[in-house]
């Protein structure tokens, strides 16, 4: 019997796993995948974080390299396994979860190998878990791949390339292919711009101090913030559309064979496309009740569940705007871990 299981060794796990070590808890991870940062390992090789160094370290360590330079996903994974290393937290590999029950007050989490006993449960798993396809991708007769598989052009067919989705994944793809290629991005909302350093500084330290790093969900300007949604950080894109290397699509409606049509009635025909459309959650797994709503969400206040013993830590908004990227996941493993020991607490003195 554990104190703690965590499922997922994401930054999101590890952060949780720092503040139990703290506590000298009996705990273990347990992830799907075959290391630490395999995740990152298989985003675009391109990839670059747009928060800088000195707010992409989880705690206790820190992210070595200028404070306000930008990691790459590589420097990322090996930032996690040196932070796994120096902090000696225990993580079972290729511990893919199939089912999560609850009976007796405890917490039965099998995986296809083994089975295990905890007294709490923290889902690590993040945002990031099943790509999100729409039907549109069966209709089309195109090579298509999802922003999640991409690595590079050379997967990429001769001919143009449809992006779709304007988030910073997209922009980025979208900027690098249309240094070699006919490239269009496929949007449905206007598109807005923030600097990535300004006067020098990361546009980060800015958010820092003026509070916004730190506005709750329910804030008001938290609310403002996830009402407008992410900006582009940077202006590759902005100077790449408006110097026609590409060129903005309003959103996919339809298509068929090789052809895509667009909201306002346009058509093209297209060789490639990457949907980089984001994610859906998967709690096929979780055998307990009332902690997903209708939507799909998880029903929680900061990562505490009504179920006693089961946080959830990584999810977008969780608390605050960071609460899904390294920068301020850690802000959250701190308070779930204060719940965990409060209640532990609680339960030794009944």
């Amino acid at each position: 019997m554990y104190n703690t299981i965590i499922i997922g060794a994401g930054q999101a796990g590890l952060a949780v796993g720092y503040y139990l070590k703290q506590s000298n808890k009996s705990f273990l991870i347990l992830d799907k995948g075959n290391e630490v940062g395999e995740c990152w390992k298989h985003r675009y090789d391109s990839l670059v974080l747009f928060t800088p160094h000195m707010y992409s370290a989880l705690p206790g360590m820190k992210f070595q390299g200028k404070s306000h330079g930008f990691p790459s996903k590589d420097d990322v994974v090996d930032y996690l396994q040196k932070y796994v290393v120096k902090f000696n937290i225990k993580i079972h590999f290729q511990s893919e979860v199939v089912s999560v029950s609850e009976k007796e007050g405890h917490f039965i989490i099998k995986t296809k190998n083994d089975e295990y006993l905890a007294e709490n449960l923290v889902i690590a798993t993040g945002p990031f878990q099943i790509p999100s396809m729409p039907a549109l991708s069966r209709k089309v007769n195109i090579n298509q791949l999802h922003s999640s598989q991409y690595r590079n052009s050379k997967q990429l067919v001769d001919g143009n390339v449809l992006v779709v989705g304007g988030g910073n994944s997209g922009a980025q793809i979208a900027v690098e292919l249309s240094k070699e290629r006919e490239t269009f991005l496929a949007v449905s909302r206007k598109l807005n711009y923030l600097p990535l350093l300004l006067r020098r500084k990361s546009i980060f330290w800015w958010f820092d101090k003026i509070g916004i790093l730190k506005a709750s969900n329910t804030s008001l300007i938290g609310r403002l913030i996830q009402k407008r949604g992410d900006p582009i950080f940077g202006f590759e894109l902005k100077e790449a559309i408006k110097q026609g290397r590409i060129k903005l699509k309003k959103r996919v409606t339809d298509g068929n064979q090789h052809k895509v049509v667009f909201e306002d009635s346009t058509e093209l025909e297209i060789q490639n496309v990457i949907w980089a459309t984001g994610f859906k959650s998967n709690f096929s797994w979780l055998n307990i009740n009332h902690i997903i709503n209708e939507k799909g969400y998880v029903i929680h206040t900061r990562g505490v569940t009504k179920i006693k013993g089961l946080y959830f830590i990584g999810l977008p908004w969780q608390y605050r705007r960071g609460s899904a990227l390294l920068q301020g996941v850690g802000f959250d493993a701190e308070y779930i871990v204060k719940k965990i020991n409060s209640f532990d607490r609680l339960d030794e003195l009944e």
